[in-house]
Order: C-alpha cells, then sequence, then structure tokens
C-alpha cells in the first residue's frame, strides 16, 4: 500500500521530478538562490550535510597520505595557458578579473577552475629530488566557472569541492594512484552515502582537458539520468613538462614527474536528494544526516512536566552514546506538524515520547523509511537507535542498488538502444568500437554519452551502432 503523503509543499516526485528537486532543495533548507545568478546560498542545514559529507570524505583522502592545504583563488593568465589543453578546455567557464580598486591589472587574473596550474607551479619549487616523492595535497575551497544554465548542487557558477594533486616518481605511481582514488570515492559513494555507482574510465571525448586518461564514479538518478559523483585524473608528464616539474632520481638524473588530480564536489549532495529522496521529502544516510534523531515529546496536561524531563534524560544518553539528536519541544507546532517537517527533512529516526511512555519507561523509535514503530524501554534506547540507523544505511544501499539493477540493461540493437534511451532512460551497456565518430553520432541522436567504460568487449561483441567488433563496452546513459 502507498504511503500516505504526510508533506504537500513539495510537487510531487512522480508529477514532475525537475520541479520536485528544486522544491525539495529549497523548502528542506538545503540551498537557497542568491543575488548573484548562479550561485547558491547554503543554509545551516544544508551546509551541515556538506560538512558531514566532507568529514567522511577527508577521513578517507588521509587514509591514503594526501595532507590538506590552501593556494590562492587568483592564477594569473600565463599560468593557466602553460598547458595548451587544459586552458582550452577550461576557456568557455573561466571567470577574469582585470581591475583591482580603480587600477587596471598588468596582468588579467583568472579565478580558479579549477588549480592545476597554481599548484603545479608550486610543485615545481617544492619537488628537488626523488626523496621529495610521492608528494600528496588536498585543498578543500571554492571554484567558479562560468555556467550558462544552473541548477543547485548539480551546476552552479561557484561551487565547493575537494581537489587532490600529486606528484609520483614513475608512471606506474601515478597511475595507482589515480585507482586508488578511484576506489575511494567508489567506496565514500556506496558506504557512506549510500549510494551504488559503476566506475571505470572515461571516453577520450569526456575525458578532463590535459589528462591523459580519467576514471569517474557515475550513480544514477531517480529519474534516470546519470550523474558523474567523483573523477579522478592520471595527468601523466603533461602538467610537469609545462609548468617544469622535474626531480634528480636516484641515479641523479634529471626527470620530469608524473602527476594526478581527483575530485568531489557539493553535486554529491544533489545526488543524495535525488537517489533516495520520495514523495515526503529527503531520505537521509544516517552516516551523513545532520540530525539521526529528532526527540518529539507529545506534550498533553498534568503529565507534561514528566514527558519533557524524560525527553532531556533521553537525549542526554543518545548524544553521550555519540549520536546526533535534537529535542524539539516547541509548543507553537502540534506533534503531527512536527512529525512531516522532520520526515521532509529526512532524519532517519524519529522518537515519541508521550504519557503512557513515560508511565512504561519506554520511547517509540520511528524509522524515517516505511514509518515503522518500535517501542523500546528506556534502557535500550541507545543500542536499539544505533542498531536502527545501521539497518537503515543498509536498506537504503540495497534500495538503491536495485533501482541501479533495474535501471541497467544490456543492448545490441541500436533501434533499441534509441527507444530505450528515449521513453525509459537509465544506463545502456552496449559494445563500442571505440570511434569518436560513432560516440558522436549516439550524442547528436540520442543526448546520451559514454558515461564510463566497463572494460574491453569480448571477442564476438559488436559495436551497437556500426556493427564492426567492438573495442569496448560502455555504460551510455543521458547525464546530468
Amino acid at each position: 500500500m502507498a504511503q500516505e503523503r504526510l508533506v504537500t509543499e513539495i510537487t510531487p516526485k512522480s508529477e514532475d521530478f525537475s520541479r520536485w528537486y528544486l522544491d525539495l532543495v529549497r523548502r528542506a533548507e538545503l540551498a537557497d538562490y542568491s543575488p548573484v545568478k548562479g550561485c547558491m546560498v547554503l543554509p545551516p542545514y544544508g551546509y551541515a550535510l556538506w560538512e558531514l559529507v566532507q568529514q567522511h570524505l577527508d577521513r578517507r583522502i588521509r587514509e591514503t597520505g594526501a595532507r590538506n592545504a590552501y593556494f590562492p583563488l587568483f592564477i594569473p593568465k600565463s599560468l593557466l595557458e602553460k598547458e595548451a589543453e587544459h586552458v582550452e578546455g577550461f576557456a568557455p567557464e573561466v571567470a577574469w578579473v582585470t581591475q583591482g580598486g580603480s587600477e587596471t591589472l598588468e596582468e588579467p587574473l583568472a579565478v580558479r577552475p579549477t588549480s592545476e596550474a597554481i599548484i603545479c607551479t608550486m610543485f615545481a619549487k617544492w619537488v628537488k629530488s626523488w626523496r621529495d616523492l610521492p608528494l600528496m595535497i588536498n585543498q578543500w575551497c571554492n571554484v567558479v566557472r562560468w555556467e550558462k544554465v544552473t541548477r543547485p548542487f548539480l551546476r552552479t557558477t561557484e561551487f565547493l569541492w575537494q581537489e587532490g594533486h600529486t606528484v609520483h616518481a614513475t608512471a606506474a605511481e601515478a597511475e595507482a594512484e589515480t585507482l586508488q582514488m578511484l576506489e575511494v570515492y567508489r567506496r565514500f559513494a556506496t558506504e557512506d552515502l549510500a549510494i551504488p555507482v559503476y566506475h571505470g574510465p572515461k571516453s577520450d571525448a569526456e575525458r578532463f582537458a590535459g589528462a591523459a586518461q580519467t576514471y569517474a564514479i557515475e550513480a544514477l538518478m531517480g529519474d534516470g539520468r546519470a550523474l558523474q559523483a567523483g573523477t579522478s585524473h592520471n595527468l601523466g608528464q603533461h602538467f610537469a613538462r609545462a609548468f617544469g616539474i622535474r626531480f634528480e632520481d636516484r641515479d641523479q638524473q634529471l626527470q620530469y614527474a608524473w602527476s594526478t588530480s581527483w575530485g568531489v564536489s557539493t553535486r554529491i549532495v544533489g545526488a543524495l536528494v535525488m537517489v533516495h529522496g520520495d514523495e515526503n521529502g529527503l531520505v537521509l544516510p544516517p552516516k551523513v544526516a545532520p540530525t539521526q534523531i529528532v526527540i518529539v515529546p507529545i506534550l498533553a496536561g498534568a503529565a507534561r512536566g514528566e514527558v519533557i524531563e524524560a525527553a532531556r534524560r533521553i537525549l542526554e544518553v543518545l548524544r553521550a552514546a555519540g549520536l546526533r539528536v535534537e529535542l524539539d519541544q516547541r509548543d507553537e507546532q502540534t506533534p503531527g506538524w512536527k512529525f512531516a517537517e522532520y520526515e521532509l527533512r529526512g532524519v532517519p529516526l524519529r522518537l515519541e515520547v508521550g504519557p503512557k511512555d513515560v508511565a512504561k519507561r519506554q520511547a517509540v523509535l520511528v524509522s524515517r523509511l516505511g514509518r515503522q514503530k518500535h517501542f523500546v524501554p528506556e534502557t535500550e534506547i541507545p543500542a536499539r537507535a544505533q542498531a536502527l540507523l545501521a539497518q537503515i544505511q543498509a536498506q537504503m544501499y540495497e534500495s538503491a542498488l536495485e533501482r541501479l539493477r533495474q535501471g541497467t540493461m544490456e543492448v545490441d540493437d541500436y533501434q533499441q538502444f534509441k527507444e530505450l534511451m528515449e521513453s525509459s532512460r537509465g544506463f545502456l551497456l552496449a559494445g563500442w568500437d571505440g570511434s569518436a565518430e560513432v560516440e558522436a553520432q549516439i550524442k547528436a541522436e540520442t543526448t546520451a554519452t559514454v558515461r564510463c567504460i566497463q572494460g574491453p568487449a569480448p571477442a564476438d561483441a559488436r559495436c551497437v551502432v556500426s556493427g564492426r567488433p567492438a573495442k569496448y563496452l560502455a555504460y551510455f546513459a543521458k547525464a546530468y
């Protein structure tokens, strides 16, 4: 039986997915529009979600040996132009500062669209010997890309992200680092955000400007579109040669270094909304939910004081157990209104305590998934709450994984490919001969692109378009 919709202030997801997303992002206070076109404001709830995402990913990044640093927002034009393919790829999106105060600048400054140029310039100063390698730096910052069409989190003129940059002595070490970070992102998405992903190399047409190879994780959104949720780039020696990153090897020979870069941005918050959200609002994985449990006291008559006392006692015990808990004892809102509000905001667990519960020394735990009620003795609340949160996290991943499986089809006929891409979207796994011509034809005729390459095709596989022997099996999808 379908659940009754408690929240009516957002467009139904089944009616208009795009409007549902925009309504939900604003109504749940994840983001709001700003006076600056294309930029968003992150209110406290939205920023708290991003901080938790950041904390989980930062821990994983540090475990690889990378350390955080910070580099300037402004990049001199001469530095940005040192790697030709890089600047050509970003040219349409770069914002320039040409005046400071009342003076025209001698050299225009780019507002960083990404930091390879400025960081590689510093690496050239820092790296002198094989003993200095590997050098592994991560930066949490904002970047600016002058987008024509924007949507909160998914594509904005300014956004927040982390960008890692590393330098290595050999090509093998750089490739190992690139693949290690791809795996870090895959595990972060699946284990912390409960978002299943496909992962693998991008096509040449989709790779990062200036990279030798780009790898990505790709997730399926609720409307059947794909979202690139993280990228890891093997930069080869391109940037080392452009910026003069050289080192003296063990044989005292001067060598150019090998480098990588990798990043995840605030668009991952948009992915959380679109993968897990339902008709009633957000559904947040417990690991990154700003509030994991909200306590709603049922206040009535003479027992009011006892209920509040019990609610506060439970609050202290849950916080002592390391859980993120809030107590809502406002008088101006009814319990029913609060239930709907916290459901909209995606709080994984609601704890209700009323006069009857106080008398029984118990409370009621209600899951955001399915609204199952659990009557729990007060002494068992912390353990049961933690178990339920772990269960919700696992259920969210399994549900999303099943949707990904159902939203993926193997196709060997181009007419079927076009019909499926038009009607149901999702990921289509098909043979591809690896040619730019076929890739461009698919994009022109369906707007679908190669999201990532699964791997080499079997010997008998044929390209879904040309009929020639397939070089790869690739995931195609329409994407944000």
